[in-house]
């Protein structure tokens, strides 16, 4: 198999089994999806939505934030995973959004990154979700479900990932392909545990081939 045909059979599988697939982060603007997601930085979507119901009620916007203490931040957020460092990239971005991006958050990739906290997996994720550019944010699910799949080839970073899936992913479901992969890896192709019995892209895939001694599917 190709790999353009495995792309293509992984395609057909989502349009048909997952037509739908969205963030499962709770926002309502730009500026609440940057702070959820700079907050869920090796942190689950779920202990990351319970945090910021409180901290949008307290920061509902990027003015109120920058003009917050650190100390405070931390006191909102120390329930997730690293807070000293989350929460001085928070009082940073914010301040940074009303100096240099009149408040906005902005669209450009580039641009996205130059904020504290803002790598480039959290500038793609903006991109792609609120702003719907074909961004391919690669978090650990994605690597891990891309390279077991067979979608990506002895990709040693992110990044090198991100380059594979973008060339072969049409332009216009990039934004979906990201939520395809990581909510199968959230809930399917656990790191662990994969459920391969329970998984549709079995037939194709190279992690169930290698491991059931399976041929056929190169």
């Amino acid at each position: 198999m190709t790999k353009k045909e495995r792309f293509e059979k992984v395609i057909e599988y989502f349009k048909k089994n997952m037509p739908v697939a969205e963030t499962e982060l709770e926002y309502n603007n730009p500026y609440e999806l940057l702070v959820a997601v700079i907050l869920s930085a090796q942190c689950t979507d779920k202990r990351v939505n319970v945090i910021t119901k409180e901290f949008f009620r307290q920061y509902p916007d990027p003015e109120t934030l920058a003009r917050s203490e650190v100390p405070d931040i931390f006191e909102l957020i120390r329930s997730c995973s690293y807070p000293n460092n989350k929460a001085k990239h928070l009082s940073g971005m914010a301040k940074m959004l009303l100096t240099d991006f009149n408040g906005q958050v902005p669209s450009d990739i580039d641009e996205l990154q130059k904020l504290p906290g803002v790598g480039r997996k959290t500038a793609n994720v903006i991109a792609s979700v609120v702003f719907n550019k074909p961004a391919m944010a690669v978090d650990t699910h994605v690597f891990r479900v891309a390279e077991r799949i067979g979608l990506s080839y002895h990709a040693k970073t992110p990044l090198e990932t991100e380059k594979q899936l973008v060339k072969y992913f049409p332009e216009e479901i990039i934004p979906l392909a990201h939520h395809w992969l990581i909510l199968h890896g959230r809930y399917v192709c656990l790191a662990r545990t994969p459920k391969c019995d329970q998984c549709g892209l079995k037939e194709f895939c190279k992690y169930y081939q290698k491991n059931h001694n399976l041929s056929g599917l190169r």
